[in-house]
């Protein structure tokens, strides 16, 4: 899937372009407005970004487990190397350190992202505290012409590039929960 993004300033007309894309084909899950003001988002039933996504919690708790991986190997190497699992305890004070460690790299890289803006949308931060929105858009390579075709016809969408989207199955997945709870 790729990722197309746009600004806009008129949440109408943001609207307007989701209803047409939808209509034709696209699913909610695919379509997302980043925004300052998620007050005025939520008023004009846009799909918004969860304060979650906009925070870089993810990636900095994908950091934080790799350092956790490396310094739980260097204990538990370290520990081997020296000969201190031949002692008494064996490896099991080594083996509860590591994972201790782990864990803790995790929660801090986690705490370090909630301070920070997710790693794709950075670039966007001057724009959003000029009061702007960015409308973006995953679509399969198949849904590139509808999204062209859609976009064309809203003249204030000024274009901002393309980034890596979610996972084709991410968005599935989504989308068969929205269903699953209309059905409830």
């Amino acid at each position: 899937m790729n990722r197309h993004y746009y600004i806009s300033d008129d949440l109408d007309d943001l609207e307007s372009v989701e209803d047409e894309l939808e209509a034709n084909g696209i699913n909610t899950e695919q379509i997302h407005v980043l925004s300052e003001n998620d007050a005025e988002v939520e008023q004009h039933h846009l799909h918004d970004v969860t304060s979650f996504m906009k925070k870089d919690v993810v990636h900095s708790g994908e950091i934080g487990a790799v350092v956790g991986v490396s310094l739980a190997i260097v204990i538990l190497v370290g520990a081997y190397l020296t000969g201190l699992t031949e002692t008494a305890a064996g490896w099991v004070p080594f083996i509860f350190l590591s994972i201790v460690i782990l864990g803790f790299s995790i929660w801090e890289g986690g705490l370090r992202g909630i301070q920070e803006p997710n790693e794709h949308f950075r670039k966007f931060q001057k724009i959003l505290k000029e009061g702007k929105h960015i409308f973006f858009v995953d679509v399969e390579p198949s849904q590139e012409e509808i999204l062209d075709r859609v976009v064309s016809h809203h003249h204030s969408l000024q274009v901002a590039g393309t980034g890596a989207a979610s996972p084709h199955w991410a968005v599935f997945w989504q989308h068969k929960w929205h269903q699953f709870k209309q059905l409830i």
